[in-house]
């Protein structure tokens, strides 16, 4: 008499085991979702303001390089003059580019293993 509860809370406890683990792995893969979810939606806000800001230099560029045009009277000297301070941009950026790529990489890091509102309850 006595074997057949020890098996059964054997059984019962190695079901409740398997439940656990199953939703553990449910919990992980939310938590691994919503992180994916924001950080794609992160990507998504950086590219659009990235592609608007590209359209607004671009044609600022062109207004600039006529407006240079002008005052220089030659089309070549004002659109080297733009040319020269995009260059001059991307010199900026090349030389603060560690610092940029750790920015971004804490930022992930932040979305990946920071702390959120779900978290803390």
């Amino acid at each position: 008499m006595e074997e057949e509860p020890v098996e059964d809370f054997f059984t019962a406890s190695g079901k409740q085991l398997e439940q656990y683990v199953q939703d553990r792995i449910l919990l992980l893969k939310l938590q691994a979702t919503e992180k994916t979810a924001r950080l794609v939606a992160l990507l998504f806000s950086v590219l659009m303001i990235s592609l608007l800001a590209f359209f607004i230099l671009l044609f600022l560029g062109f207004m600039a390089g006529n407006y240079f045009a002008g005052i220089t009277g030659n089309i070549y000297s004002g659109y080297a003059i733009v040319t020269g301070f995009y260059m001059l941009l991307l010199l900026i950026v090349l030389l603060y580019r560690k610092k940029l790529n750790k920015k971004v990489i804490n930022l992930v890091i932040r979305i990946f293993f920071g702390k959120n509102e779900a978290d803390e309850k």
